[in-house]
């Protein structure tokens, strides 16, 4: 076994984040060592893959970083998207005017209620920005769509979405402008979901089907060659980006973010090697986890693959 010594480095002022990102590899100990590698594998797998996917979960549409997810969906790196229904909620509000406050972790709840405001970790939601504005939009959405047809895939309704959307930092505005491809198999789970519901029971004749995201999927799945995946968070939306990639024989790069740990058995906190036993990520493939906060670490990712690929799948 041939080892490479650790070596001390220094940091420049001002200096860029691929910069940076070099220094974490020499730095190496710990979660520097993940971080540089999982730019590597992205490097690598967003170049030569046909299947580009990125997963997050739907908190994370509540931050500031909803503008970073929706500059990478909006780049062409990535071609499929996995999400949560409260991701479609968020920037379904934010998009319609929702203004959304930097809060606390440490406040009265009960007192934050009686204000008008809903809590989401450190993020404060007005009520007035959320769930009236998706069932005002939804309720115009279904109208549209029926002029159309009564039978709808999700993921073709979201194309509708990002073509209706003029908010140019909204994820499915940047999807809809892009090509890129938006499932979210938990739809039902939250603002948008339910009130599509309404609005089939108030108009009839809408209904979905995710039968027909399923064929979409397996059409992009049973097909492909080779499929990379950046994993931001856990829950559905990384399972079903790995339930998928075991129809092609696993992922080929696979990149987790995660705050989750494994003893518990949960799938948000399974790492890669899991995957590999499921065949969900190809045995002998290049794969790692990155513990840590996506609000940090995504930046830093987002901001080193776009100035190294942009324009090169």
């Amino acid at each position: 076994m041939e080892l490479e010594p650790v070596r001390d480095v220094k940091v420049e002022v001002d200096m860029s984040v691929c910069r940076l990102i070099n220094l974490y590899k020499d730095i190496h100990g710990f979660s520097a060592s993940s971080l540089s590698e999982a730019l590597d594998i992205l490097g690598e797998g967003l170049a030569v893959s046909d299947v580009r996917i990125l997963s997050f979960t739907g908190n994370l549409v509540a931050t500031g970083l909803r503008g970073v997810l929706a500059q990478l969906v909006g780049s062409g790196l990535f071609n499929v998207v996995f999400t949560t229904t409260g991701a479609v909620d968020h920037d379904i509000a934010r998009a319609m005017g929702g203004v959304y406050f930097k809060g606390s972790f440490d406040v009265d709840d009960l007192e934050l209620r009686r204000r008008g405001f809903q809590r989401l970790g450190n993020v404060f939601i007005p009520v007035d920005s959320y769930g009236p504005l998706i069932e005002k939009f939804t309720r115009e959405l279904v109208e549209r769509a029926l002029k159309v047809k009564g039978k709808w895939g999700l993921y073709e309704l979201l194309k509708i979405v990002g073509e209706i959307i003029g908010d140019e930092n909204s994820i499915l505005r940047n999807a809809y402008k892009s090509g890129c491809e938006i499932f979210v198999p938990g739809w039902p789970d939250g603002s948008w979901g339910t009130s599509l519901f309404m609005e089939s029971q108030r108009l009839g004749g809408f209904t979905i089907d995710y039968f027909i995201d399923m064929k979409r999927l397996s059409d992009i799945f049973f097909t492909s060659r080779k499929a990379a995946a950046l994993i931001v968070g856990g829950g559905i939306s990384k399972h079903h980006t790995i339930w998928w990639a075991q129809f092609k024989d696993g992922l080929d790069y696979t990149v987790y973010i995660t705050t989750a740990s494994e003893y518990d058995g949960s799938l948000s906190g399974a790492r890669p090697r899991e995957a590999v036993s499921w065949g969900k990520i190809r045995a002998g493939s290049k794969y790692t986890v990155v513990y840590g906060d996506a609000t940090i670490i995504l930046p830093i990712i987002a901001s080193c693959i776009l100035s190294k690929l942009k324009g090169r799948v």
